[in-house]
């Protein structure tokens, strides 16, 4: 199992390279850094403009292999460069870092965990009511756009707290302002902060992997093993669980590795409808800017986190596959 991460790891740490050379390409040939500077009221000589972009590594006068090479002998070091508005790019990812992973990391695992129970409970329960209804609920929430959940979420949470006339549930910025008082009382200000961006993450989540997970259930549940199980006494909760439960998360480990690509370009939306300064909001100004430093940090943050969650699967899959700890 060892080689087989190890040979994983060095194989996702090539895509990251390549990732990122690409990413930097395509910001440096899609912005226009110098745009945005001779865009402004009133125009800066042109010289200023020159001096500017030199001293960001951004000089269009200068080959993007050349640029690239300048950004990336900083950035192995930890440096990113400076933003379009000449402050540190590694100081907006450090403030805006632990914003994002905390709606991706709950979002995911929420939806992910949920996704899969409804999933395996519609698989058992087939063409029964309660299998029809997650059937329904989830193709209309797969055919909702993740902003437009957002959107709706908010609208409810409006209606809501008209109706009992207070703001029970807080759907704007990650915590309220000049909140004063001990440990608690700050977690749950968090706490229902954070549920509306999570719902509106984790329920694209829960419909996706349920439709994967109940056709991946009804094709172990009539499997040979299963019935070998039952005759040896073992119950049919048991037997589904401890067996076809096992088997049937295999392909799902891998799907999750591509599904969270999705969940991220949902939170992207999900952080600038409910006022989140996380790294989806940074990106989409970021590209209102030209600012092709932070574009570039923010994809490499993107793909890091992507490859990331495709070692966990990996992990995932050796766990739940005795043949590929075999090999």
């Amino acid at each position: 199992m060892a080689g087989y991460l190890l040979r994983r790891l060095g194989y996702y740490v090539v895509l990251l390279l390549v990732a990122t050379f690409l990413s930097y390409l395509l910001a440096s040939t899609a912005l226009s850094p110098r745009a945005y500077f001779e865009g402004k009221t009133p125009p800066p000589p042109a010289a200023s403009v020159d001096r500017q972009l030199t001293a960001l590594g951004l000089d269009d006068h200068t080959p993007v292999i050349v640029r690239f090479g300048q950004w990336a002998k900083g950035a192995v070091t930890g440096n990113f460069g400076r933003t379009i508005d000449n402050t540190s790019v590694n100081d907006e990812i450090t403030r805006r870092l632990g914003v994002s992973l905390r709606l991706l990391v709950i979002g995911t695992l929420v939806g992910t965990a949920a996704g899969i129970a409804a999933g395996a409970y519609s698989a058992v329960r087939q063409y029964r009511l309660s299998d029809r209804t997650i059937t329904i609920v989830s193709f209309v929430l797969l055919s909702t756009p993740t902003f437009l959940l957002a959107v709706l979420l908010k609208i409810g949470a409006i209606a809501f707290n008209q109706s009992i006339g207070i703001d029970l549930i807080q759907f704007t910025g990650e915590s309220s302002a000049g909140l004063t008082g001990g440990f608690w009382v700050h977690f749950g200000d968090a706490a229902v902060h954070l549920l509306l961006p999570t719902l509106s993450i984790a329920l694209g989540t829960v419909a996706l992997y349920s439709r994967y997970q109940r056709s991946t259930m009804l094709d172990v549940l009539g499997a040979d093993y299963l019935r070998t199980a039952r005759a040896k006494g073992l119950s049919q909760r048991r037997a589904v669980i401890r067996h076809g439960l096992r088997i049937a998360l295999i392909p799902m480990s891998t799907f999750f590795a591509y599904g969270f690509l999705g969940i991220f370009t949902g939170a992207i939306f999900t952080e600038k409808i409910f006022g989140w300064n996380g790294m989806g909001a940074w990106l989409i100004d970021s590209i209102d800017k030209s600012d092709v430093n932070s574009v570039v940090a923010v994809s490499v943050f993107t793909a890091v986190t992507v490859l990331l969650a495709g070692l966990v699967a990996d992990i995932l899959h050796a766990a739940l596959d005795p043949r590929v700890r075999a090999g």
